[in-house]
């Protein structure tokens, strides 16, 4: 599905045609379950206005409004939680289906916003180390460590961002289907460019050396 503003890309989740050697690895958006229920945690947050629509229902009861009383309170929480809940599913809808993820064998690149597109460009060359982390359903992010020296603003990149790192923001691809799948060949890919393998969560970090590429730069111009 493409929304208006995405019309005049050159290829999907692309501003621009790539430069001659540059082709895509894979390509892929977050699942929107999974945006759902791991990035707006709904999940959660169903179980708790579920604790608030009985807590309430029993403070009307106790409060002597009988039956009536009870089931009013018990609706009014209901209602005020399908609000909040649909809400958030609609804005993980959106997000899921406006956002982009590309891997090429020189970059990964992140086209993201719901009201406003934002595409950030991450050189392979720029990263630290990779982090996948998985959910017991089978989707996963797939977390990018940024050598010391680059910095995107977390406000810009989330929800597409490492959750509490704001010091050191980490660009973070998020609610996907087949993470395992990307973590592999993401391996591969920066095998061969002396960039760490994929890590675990809590694996350690290996540093590279800098090059002059930067994430924040506009599109590299096509050869």
């Amino acid at each position: 599905m493409r929304f208006g503003e995405h019309e005049h890309e050159a290829q999907r989740g692309l501003p621009q045609a790539l430069p001659a050697g540059e082709r895509v690895l894979w390509q892929g958006a977050p699942a929107v379950r999974a945006m759902a229920l791991h990035v707006f945690h709904l999940r959660g947050l169903a179980l708790y206005f579920a604790a608030l629509m009985l807590w309430r229902a029993q403070a009307a009861w106790l409060d002597g409004g009988g039956w009536s009383g009870a089931l009013q309170a018990l609706l009014l929480a209901g209602l005020l939680g399908g609000l909040a809940i649909g809400l958030l599913a609609t804005i993980a809808w959106l997000v899921a289906r406006t956002t982009v993820y590309t891997l090429t064998n020189r970059r990964v690149v992140m086209r993201v916003g719901v009201v406003l597109s934002v595409t950030f460009n991450v050189p392979l060359s720029q990263l630290d180390a990779v982090r996948q982390r998985r959910y017991r359903d089978g989707s996963g992010d797939v977390v990018l460590v940024l050598a010391n020296d680059q910095r995107i603003a977390y406000l810009h990149l989330w929800p597409h961002a490492r959750p509490w790192r704001f010091a050191r923001p980490e660009p973070m691809l998020r609610a996907l289907a087949d993470a395992s799948a990307l973590a592999g060949l993401l391996a591969q890919t920066l095998s061969a460019r002396s960039v760490p393998a994929v890590e675990q969560e809590r694996g350690a970090v290996s540093p590279i050396r800098p090059t002059a590429e930067d994430p924040r730069l506009p599109w590299p111009r096509a050869a």
